[in-house]
């Protein structure tokens, strides 16, 4: 079930915001997503939080900072996801301006699984013989990784936003606002946020050195275009913050100024760069450089967004793109046999989803939980083979379970049955041996049961209401594309009751609508939905700018509609 609710707000804070000089629909959408302070929209530099306050980042940079003094050589081992590829390229690209020796190297993630193990210092050692291992995104969790490291004399220093467990690994230095007693005020930086600001403190400690004054200082703000796309990939909380490094790194990507990589990749997806939205990020450039680690080998990612060659970005963009049509192949295939395997499930009578098939894809079962926890409206956990007897699942989870807590309570339940397990709220990964599949799907569901009420398994469509005619305009559209919105920081949805003056479905799966509210018309796309309408509907929709034959003219994306 889906129901459309309004969201609330203070009065007082909108009105005090129109005070400021902020548009009166802007001040209520702001009032909403509980601001109520011009400061916290701040898009500047200058707004962002200082590095000071991450837990041993002023350790971080001293330590490295005598390590690149020393000549010592540095390999990044990266994380095969879009936020752990934009990682690896902030990491080589600053330590490289800041003057260090870098190599990087990234586990395939069929043969070597998650972050920094035991066999991946081995492969390091063997492929790039380091005197430093730098993890990002990743590493946190690496207890045994970081003391095969040690034993071989090799120091690590962890960069990680992942959620840690019991025990901390016994590394060099840990920087990652959520580990225990660390102040930081946003938990939300994406792994490519915490290596941005590992960065930021440590050109200040070479600053400190006399290495550098502030007109020779290499600029850093060059990677903001590679931090914004990792930080909305990630799907991380955009906080004010986050809202920042996104919102800077959008404005140089419009201006022009980005990597080669990231203007090839807008060119793959057909996007152009100069509008750039964190919606393109998440949904046509992050896809693409994703794929490359969910089928092929992340360094392709990495190597499109650390090259400087044009030519040599867009060969790799190319073939990223190739890559990511066969990754929606794969994924299609693998909803259907899901959908068939649920056939006889009615979500009604369950709390969560666990699926296995063995003709499944680990690269995709991600995206495949994805889709089936936004049909159903459940937590999601799909696993796919994953050799000797194991089999591997990837999660997706709804608003108000944990998911990664709900794991850790499985296996105090079951401690047999999960062999491991990480991740955050709303995604995890973890390993089970396959003959426990029925007992994981019921322990699982124990806690759904446990957790969960009638009530949050039920789809909210939250709106912004009603919007006043006026500002159904392009000029409306561009004043809302000037904030960053994105997850945590809902983009508008309005809601209003139309007229269905009339309706046909496009490739047998978008419905296309002519719709009317007192006496204007508009053009209307509901996309993945081919159900008709009825003559009086409830519309909750987003405004899009549609540019056809060198004309924009405001289109509603519908997000859900209802008899009125």
């Amino acid at each position: 079930m889906t129901r459309i609710t309004t969201r609330s707000f203070s009065f007082r804070s909108a009105e005090l915001l129109r005070q400021q000089g902020v548009h009166p629909v802007l001040a209520r959408l702001y009032a909403a997503r509980g601001l109520n302070d011009m400061r916290e929209l701040s898009s500047e530099l200058g707004a962002l939080i200082a590095p000071a306050g991450l837990l041993h980042i002023d350790a971080a940079a001293a330590f490295l900072a005598d390590a690149i003094a020393g000549g010592k050589k540095l390999v990044i081992v990266a994380d095969y996801d879009c936020d752990g590829a934009t990682a690896c390229a902030v990491a080589l690209r600053g330590l490289r301006m800041l003057g260090a020796r870098v190599d990087f190297i990234v586990p395939n993630r069929f043969e070597y699984g998650y972050g920094l193990t035991p066999e991946i210092v081995e492969l390091t050692v063997r492929e790039k013989s380091p005197d430093i291992i730098v993890t990002v995104d990743n590493g946190i969790a690496s207890i045994d990784g970081v003391a095969e490291a040690n034993r071989r004399g090799i120091e690590v220093v962890v960069t990680d936003h992942h959620l840690p467990g019991d025990a901390l690994p016994n590394a060099r230095v840990i920087v990652n606002p959520n580990q225990p007693s660390c102040g930081f005020p946003s938990k939300n930086l994406a792994g490519v946020g915490v290596m941005f600001y590992v960065l930021l403190a440590l050109r200040a400690e070479m600053r400190k050195r006399g290495i550098f004054d502030a007109q020779s200082q290499p600029k850093l703000d060059a990677l903001l275009d590679l931090v914004a796309l990792g930080t909305v990939a990630d799907v991380v909380k955009l906080d004010a913050n986050n809202r920042i490094l996104v919102a800077q790194g959008i404005k140089r990507m419009r201006a022009g100024r980005m990597q080669p990589g990231v203007a090839a990749l807008f060119r793959a997806a057909g996007r152009e760069a100069r509008r750039a939205t964190p919606f393109d990020l998440g949904f046509a450039l992050g896809p693409r450089l994703n794929a490359a680690g969910r089928l092929a080998d992340m360094s392709l990612g990495i190597e499109c967004l650390t090259t400087d060659d044009e030519g040599r970005a867009w060969a790799i963009a190319q073939q990223l793109d190739t890559i990511n049509r066969e990754r929606r192949d794969i994924e299609a295939e693998m909803q259907d046999t899901a959908l068939l395997l649920l056939d006889t499930f009615n979500p009604q009578d369950k709390t969560t989803i666990s699926v296995f098939d063995p003709s499944w894809h680990q690269g995709v079962i991600g995206i495949v939980a994805s889709r089936l926890k936004d049909k159903f409206y459940r937590p999601t956990i799909t696993f796919a083979p994953g050799g000797d007897g194991l089999i591997k699942g990837s999660g997706r989870s709804i608003a108000g379970f944990h998911l990664r807590d709900a794991l850790d309570l499985v296996s105090k339940h079951a401690p047999s049955v999960i062999t491991k397990f990480g991740g955050h709220a709303m995604a995890a990964g973890l390993t089970i041996r396959a003959e426990a599949f029925d007992a994981f799907a019921a322990a699982f569901e124990a806690v759904g049961r446990d957790w969960l009420t009638q009530n949050q398994l039920e789809r909210v469509i939250e709106t912004d209401g009603p919007l006043e005619d006026a500002y159904f305009s392009t000029q409306f559209i561009e004043l809302l594309d000037g904030q960053v919105w994105g997850q945590g920081f809902a983009p508008p949805v309005f809601c209003d009751e139309f007229r269905v003056l009339n309706q046909r479905v496009l490739k047998e799966k978008h419905l296309k609508l002519m719709l009317e509210k007192d006496g204007r018309r508009y053009d209307a796309i509901w996309f993945g939905h081919a159900d008709s309408l009825p003559e009086r509907t409830l519309v909750a929709y987003r405004l899009d700018a549609n540019e056809y034959n060198g004309v924009t003219r405001v289109q509603l994306m519908i997000e859900h509609a209802q008899a009125a």
